[in-house]
């Protein structure tokens, strides 16, 4: 007996489907919070805000896979287009981005990257960037799977925290913030890279102007912190992918939460938009009340399950449907669950 139509089981398990991945929801800067592009529901808006945040095709949480790390997707994500406004930040001054959320399975680096506009970021061409790596940790300790930067967003309520370099020249800068989850890594086209763009006006009176490369430049297939096992073991060393750190930075500041006391608004070219205003910020992702630390713990799954029947509707695509130590769904409500590696399998 069919008890829902096929229009709302279509419904919901394109929601579920959303929920299996990320994006970033917002930004806090100076205890400030702007809105980030909401990837999930800002195509469904006739009139969404306009935010600093990038629009991407990417409604259901989706990744740039390897095999397009050669065009313009791996930039700012699938079909990106700039931000329509900016966040002003000084030299000096940190940033925390909060993810909706990320799943435990997805553990790899997170790298950022700031690229110089020539003129306004709203209108750049994004072939024409040249990023710079300003952050980038991967593996940090722990055998296989390990401990990654991931898990350590994960343990911060799904935030991240990286610090605009003190001594950069004011201008304008896209900011390029990515996870690349390795799970299936792996395999030839396994990895799963997902970049976010925000456009920064940063002031001081800095001098700085590292040299960058072009995104469609920054990582090929078979670069060795790409095409990786993390289920090896021994656990090889992993070596982040991109060019060089920027000579002088951390490859992290110490991540804790921000927590916003004030909403603000991205500004528009010639100064429209707003700065921030007194009150709470409306993001549906609610900062802790206390920053967390950085460390963070894993558990080694123990048992084997494999991949086949299960209860319900069945998992949604690109969710997990099998692996060692896994017990949810191990069926695909669609696509077909492939087998990756002994601990992980995915609805594809």
């Amino acid at each position: 007996m069919k008890l829902r139509s096929t229009g709302a089981l279509a419904a919901l398990t394109s929601a579920a489907a959303v929920a299996a991945h990320g994006h970033v929801s917002n930004i806090v800067v100076n205890g400030v919070y702007y809105e980030g592009y909401g990837s999930d529901s800002f195509p469904y808006m006739p009139n969404p805000p306009v935010v600093a945040g990038w629009t991407i095709d990417a409604k259901d949480n989706g990744f740039v896979s390897p095999d397009a790390f050669g065009t313009p997707d791996i930039i700012c994500h699938k079909s990106a287009t700039p931000g329509g406004a900016h966040v002003e930040v000084a030299a000096g001054d940190s940033i925390s981005l909060q993810w909706n959320t990320w799943p435990e399975s997805h553990h790899g680096p997170v790298i950022d990257y700031l690229a110089r506009c020539d003129g306004d970021c709203e209108t750049v061409d994004k072939t024409s960037l040249r990023f710079f790596k300003i952050d980038g940790p991967g593996w940090l300790s722990g055998a296989n799977p390990g401990l990654w930067a991931a898990d350590v967003l994960i343990q911060n309520n799904f935030t991240w925290l990286v610090r605009v370099p003190a001594d950069l020249a004011p201008g304008n800068y896209v900011l390029r913030h990515e996870i690349i989850a390795l799970h299936a890594a792996g395999n030839p086209n396994g990895a799963q890279a997902y970049p976010q763009c925000f456009n920064l006006k940063v002031t001081g009176a800095g001098a700085a102007q590292p040299a960058g490369v072009a995104g469609t430049a920054l990582y090929k297939a078979t670069d060795p912190g790409i095409l990786y096992d993390l289920y090896r073991s021994p656990l090889p060393p992993y070596t982040v992918p991109g060019p060089a750190l920027v000579s002088g930075l951390p490859v992290s500041v110490a991540q804790a939460s921000s927590k916003a006391t004030a909403t603000g608004t991205a500004t528009r070219p010639g100064g429209g938009g707003g700065g921030g205003s007194s009150g709470a910020p409306t993001s549906t992702t609610k900062p802790p009340s206390q920053p967390t630390t950085t460390l963070a713990t894993t558990t080694r799954p123990t048992s084997t399950t494999a991949a086949g029947g299960g209860g319900g509707q069945g998992q949604t695509r690109w969710g997990q449907c099998g692996g060692s130590g896994y017990s949810g769904p191990t069926s695909c409500a669609e696509g077909t669950c492939t087998v990756l590696n002994p601990y992980y399998a995915q609805c594809q």
